[in-house]
């Protein structure tokens, strides 16, 4: 009896992890070329409402039913939960001068595609802030027991970025240090899209 339920647990391990890797090789060499007139389309609507306030958005739910916004002001960060449908949404969009069309339209966007997290974030190049679009995708896969789950992060830069021979992401042309984000080591999908495979969304 021993015996077969360490066998059990031994073959439950190998196939866990048979299926991680299997899963991060399509998620890595698939997912944005499948999905990518879509990604594109929320970037750029994304980019278009920040420029108008600050803000952005996280699925808080495995269902996608609820979404966390964040209003970025000149002194604070407001934070707000709501269910996607709920009108205080609407509303809430309105007062900060949000245009809640586009910003339903962009979570709707985002659902479609399992992406739970936006944000604009700004980094250094050269003494120089500039910017970048992360999303965090949650795949839609088997969840096995015993196994942490994984997120498929993107990163959406403005201007081409420079990588080593390995296509991994380097902080300057000059320097071979590697730019990582929240500690992650990015690798080309082209010269202004990189991606990683984290077990933190953001």
């Amino acid at each position: 009896m021993q015996n077969r339920r360490s066998y059990f647990l031994l073959l439950l391990f190998i196939i866990s992890l048979l299926c991680s890797c299997a899963s991060r090789k399509v998620i890595s060499s698939n997912y944005f070329y499948e999905n990518e007139k879509t990604l594109t389309v929320i970037e750029q609507s994304y980019k278009a409402l920040y420029r108008q306030n600050p803000f952005s958005l996280a699925f808080t739910d495995r269902s996608f039913n609820y979404i966390s916004l964040e209003i970025i002001t000149d002194s604070i960060k407001l934070i707000y939960e709501f269910e996607i449908n709920e009108p205080r949404l609407q509303d809430t969009l309105v007062k900060y001068h949000l245009p809640a069309m586009a910003v339903t339209g962009l979570i709707t966007q985002m659902r479609s595609i399992h992406c739970i997290w936006i944000n604009n974030l700004d980094f250094y190049t050269n003494n120089q802030k500039k910017y970048l679009v992360l999303m965090s995708i949650r795949p839609v896969a088997i969840h096995l027991p015993f196994t942490n789950e994984k997120y498929f992060i993107l990163t959406f830069y403005s201007q081409p970025q420079y990588f080593d021979s390995e296509g991994r992401l380097l902080a300057h042309r000059r320097a071979r240090k590697l730019r990582k984000i929240n500690g992650d080591v990015f690798k080309r999908i082209n010269d202004k899209v990189c991606y990683t495979i984290s077990g933190r969304f953001r």
